[in-house]
C-alpha cells in the first residue's frame, strides 16, 4: 500500500469518530497558534531593537536616537511591506479580523495557505519598525489561516472548516493575552457570531492549549502591570457611567476616524499600492518625533498610565494621536492588528479621565490606574461591538472580581453609545465597504446571495389600457390574485391595478361602466422586478411600496411583462434555501469521504454521485451556470489521480472542471438531480 492510500485511510478511520477527530485537530491549532504567537512576540523584538537600537523599550530607545532616523525607520520598515503584501497577500494588509470573518461568512472558511506566513512577516516588520498597530489582529488572522489551511489540507467539510478557524482565532487572543476564555469569547463572538456548543467546545480547547503552549515557553506572565482595584465609594458608579458614555463617543470617533483617513487615502494619493506602507510610515515616524510613545504595540506606555505615571492633559492629547496614527498606519497598507491601539486609547482616556477626577474630587480619593484599566475594556467594547469579550479580557488581565461591576457598567454603555453613532464596529465596517452587512446577521447575506431569476413567476390574467370596467371587475372578483397588470400590445407593463383600488366604484359599477378603462385607475408608474434583483432587494421594495406582490419585467428599460412574483415566494425561496443548505451539509458531513455515494433522498432534497457531463471539461462552474440551469448545488467533484480519490469540497464558481474529474457531488430536488444523471 502506497503512502497516499495509508494517508487517506487513516483520515477515513478519523472521520469516523468526527468529534475526536475535531478535538483532535483544535488541539493541534491550539498548539500551532501558541507557536506562532510566541514567534510573533519574539520577531517583533528583535526587529524593534534593530530598527531602535537602545538598551531600554522602545518609547525610550526612540527619544534617545536623532530625528531622521525616527522619521525614516517606520518608511524603510513600510518599503519591505509593502512589496510582501502587494505580490504575495493582498489579504495580509490592515487588522486582518475583517479578512477572518469575511472568510467565514462568504467563503465557507477558506483562507489561503501562504497568508499565515505573509501576515506573520510583514505585522512584524510594521510593529518592528514604529507601525502604530497592535499584535493581537495578526495572531488571529495567523491562527484562523493556520485552523483553515490544516482544515484544506485534510479535507474537512465546510461547516468544520469554520470551526477550525474559530480555534485559531482564539488560540491567538488566548496566546497574546495569556486569556483563554477571552480568547474562546472572542472567536465565538466577534468571528463565528455562534455560541453553539458543538462549535464553541473545540474553540475553548483549542484556547486552553494556545495557553498551555504560551506558559511553557514564556511562563504565566501578566500581558499589563496591573494595579490592584479597589471601589471606595459607590458614587464612584457615576463616574464609572460617565467613563461609559465617553468611552462611547471616542470610539464612534475612532471607527469614523479610521474609515474617513482610510477614503481620503485611497482617493486623493495617488501612488503604487507597493508604495504606500512607505508613505505612511513617513507619517508616523514624523508624529514619533514629537510622540514616541503612539509608536510601536505601546505597551509601555499602557502600563504607565495604569500606574498613574501619565499627566492627564499628555494622556487627553494622546488618545487623538494615537487615533490617527493607527488610522494612517492601517489606511497606508501597514500589516497590524487594532485591539491594541484601541487598549492603548482606552487607558489613555481613563488615565486622563481619572486623574481629572481626582483634581476636582481630591476627597473621593479616587485611583487613576483603575479608571485607565477599566476605559480599556470600554474603548475595546465600543470598537468591536463585543462587551462580552472586553469584560472577559480585562477580568482575565486583572483576577479581581470587584472591578466587574464598573466594569461591565462601562462596557455595556459605551458599546449602546457607540452603535448610536456609528452603525458598523471597527471590524465591520471593512466589510460593509464591500456590501458585506453584518446588522442584520447572516440572513441579509443570504437574501443577497439569492436572486428573483431562480424563482417561478406566477401566471396571472392581464389586461389593456383601454379595457373596459366590468371586464376589470371580472377578473378581480373572480381570480386568486388581488392584482391585475395592465399591459400595452399584451407585453409592456405600463400599470397594475389592484383590488383595492376597484373597491369605491363597485356600488357604482353599472353606472361606470361605459364611462372607466383600465388606465384611468391603475397605478401610473407601478414598482416592478427584474431577473437580477436579489431577494433582499425584491423585499425591500415590497415593503417600501406595502404590496404582497409585484410584477417582474424582462428590464428596466423594455419592461416586458414575465408574470408576478409574490412575498410568499421570496419568504419560501429564503426559508427552503436555509433548510437545503443544512440538510445537504449535514449529508455530505455524514458521508464525506466514501469512495462510493447511492442517491439518499431525504425530507425532498436527494444527495447523490452524478458523472460528469463531457461538455462539462474545460468550463467554470459559473460559466456552467449549474444551478440556475439545472437546479442543483455542487457540494464536492471527485477525481481519479495517481490511483487515489481525490475530493474537491464546496467547490468555488470559478472552479473549472478537469479531464482527471470524473464526479460530481450534487444536491437538488430529486427531479433536478435526475435531469443532470441523464446528461451523463
Amino acid at each position: 500500500m502506497s503512502l497516499g492510500q495509508k494517508w487517506e485511510n487513516w483520515l477515513s478511520k478519523a472521520r469516523a469518530t468526527e468529534h475526536v477527530f475535531i478535538v483532535l485537530l483544535a488541539i493541534l491549532i491550539g498548539v500551532l497558534a501558541g507557536l506562532g504567537a510566541i514567534g510573533i512576540r519574539w520577531s517583533i523584538q528583535a526587529i524593534s531593537l534593530f530598527a531602535f537600537p537602545g538598551p531600554g523599550q522602545m518609547v525610550d530607545n526612540i527619544a534617545a536616537l536623532p530625528w531622521w532616523w525616527v522619521l525614516l525607520a517606520p518608511a524603510l520598515g513600510g518599503l519591505i511591506v509593502g512589496p510582501i503584501t502587494h505580490y504575495f497577500a493582498p489579504e495580509a494588509k490592515g487588522t486582518g479580523i475583517p479578512e477572518v470573518m469575511q472568510a467565514v461568512l462568504v467563503q465557507g472558511g477558506k483562507i489561503r495557505k501562504r497568508v499565515a506566513l505573509v501576515k506573520a512577516i510583514c505585522s512584524s516588520i510594521t510593529i518592528g519598525s514604529g507601525g502604530s498597530v497592535g499584535r493581537e489582529g495578526p495572531i488571529v488572522q495567523i491562527g484562523a489561516s493556520l485552523g483553515s489551511s490544516l482544515a484544506q489540507v485534510l479535507k474537512v467539510p465546510g461547516t468544520r472548516t469554520k470551526t477550525l478557524v474559530g480555534c485559531g482565532a482564539a488560540a491567538g487572543i488566548a496566546a497574546a493575552f495569556n486569556a483563554p476564555i477571552a480568547g474562546a469569547l472572542f472567536a465565538a463572538e466577534i468571528i463565528l457570531m455562534d455560541f453553539a456548543v458543538a462549535q464553541f467546545s473545540p474553540i475553548v480547547i483549542s484556547s486552553v492549549t494556545a495557553t498551555v503552549i504560551s506558559h511553557h515557553f514564556e511562563g504565566n506572565f501578566a500581558a499589563f502591570s496591573v494595579p490592584h482595584y479597589e471601589l471606595h465609594s459607590a458614587k464612584e458608579f457615576f463616574l464609572y457611567a460617565l467613563l461609559g458614555v465617553l468611552c462611547g463617543i471616542v470610539s464612534a470617533a475612532f471607527i469614523q476616524t479610521a474609515q474617513g483617513l482610510d477614503w481620503a487615502i485611497e482617493k486623493k494619493i495617488a501612488a503604487p499600492s507597493w508604495l504606500m506602507p512607505a508613505l505612511g510610515g513617513l507619517w508616523i515616524g514624523g508624529i514619533g518625533i514629537a510622540f514616541p510613545q503612539i509608536m510601536g504595540v505601546g505597551y509601555g506606555s499602557i502600563n504607565h498610565a495604569l500606574q498613574g505615571e501619565v499627566l492627564w492633559q499628555l494622556a487627553l492629547i494622546l488618545v487623538l494621536i494615537k487615533i490617527v496614527g493607527t488610522a494612517l498606519t492601517l489606511g497606508f497598507g501597514g500589516s497590524g492588528g487594532i485591539f491594541a491601539p484601541s487598549l492603548f486609547v482606552g487607558a489613555m482616556l481613563g488615565a486622563g479621565f481619572g486623574n481629572l477626577s481626582l483634581n476636582l474630587l481630591p476627597q473621593w480619593e479616587l485611583s487613576p490606574g483603575a479608571y485607565a484599566l477599566v476605559a480599556m475594556g470600554g474603548i475595546v467594547a465600543g470598537t468591536t461591538r463585543a462587551p462580552i469579550t472586553a469584560i472577559l479580557t480585562i477580568f482575565e488581565l486583572t483576577n479581581q472580581y470587584d472591578v466587574m461591576l464598573p466594569l461591565m457598567l462601562t462596557c455595556i454603555l459605551s458599546a449602546l453609545i457607540s452603535s448610536r453613532l456609528q452603525q458598523e464596529s471597527i471590524y465591520s465596517i471593512k466589510l460593509a465597504k464591500k456590501k458585506i452587512n453584518l446588522a442584520q446577521g447572516l440572513e441579509r447575506n443570504l437574501l443577497k446571495s439569492l436572486f428573483v431569476r431562480d424563482l417561478y413567476p406566477a401566471e396571472v390574467a392581464t389586461v389593456e389600457p383601454n379595457s373596459p370596467f366590468p371586464l376589470i371587475t371580472e377578473i378581480l372578483t373572480h381570480q386568486r390574485s388581488p392584482y391585475l397588470p395592465v399591459l400595452e400590445g399584451k407585453k409592456r407593463l405600463v400599470g397594475m391595478i389592484s383590488l383595492h383600488d376597484i373597491k369605491s366604484y363597485l356600488l357604482e359599477k353599472d353606472f361606470l361602466a361605459d364611462l372607466i378603462v383600465a388606465q384611468d385607475i391603475a397605478m401610473a408608474q407601478p414598482r416592478w422586478l427584474t431577473p437580477e434583483m436579489t431577494l433582499y432587494t425584491a423585499l425591500r421594495i415590497m415593503e417600501e411600496v406595502d404590496l404582497m406582490g409585484l410584477p417582474l419585467v424582462s428590464g428596466a428599460k423594455e419592461q416586458t411583462f414575465i408574470g408576478m412574483i409574490w412575498q410568499k415566494d421570496l419568504l419560501d425561496s429564503y426559508q427552503q434555501e436555509v433548510h437545503h443548505r443544512d440538510i445537504t451539509s449535514d449529508l455530505a458531513e455524514h458521508l464525506y469521504g466514501s469512495q462510493s455515494l447511492q442517491k439518499v433522498v431525504a425530507q425532498g432534497v436527494a444527495l447523490a454521485e452524478v458523472p460528469i457531463p463531457p461538455s462539462f471539461v474545460g468550463k467554470s462552474l459559473k460559466q456552467l451556470e449549474v444551478r440556475g440551469t439545472y437546479g442543483v448545488m455542487v457540494l464536492s467533484i471527485k477525481s481519479t489521480r495517481d490511483g487515489l480519490t481525490h475530493l474537491q469540497a464546496f467547490p468555488e464558481a470559478d472552479y473549472k472542471i478537469q479531464p482527471s474529474d470524473n464526479l460530481l457531488v450534487v444536491a437538488g430536488t430529486p427531479q433536478a438531480v435526475s435531469r443532470l444523471e441523464a446528461l451523463g
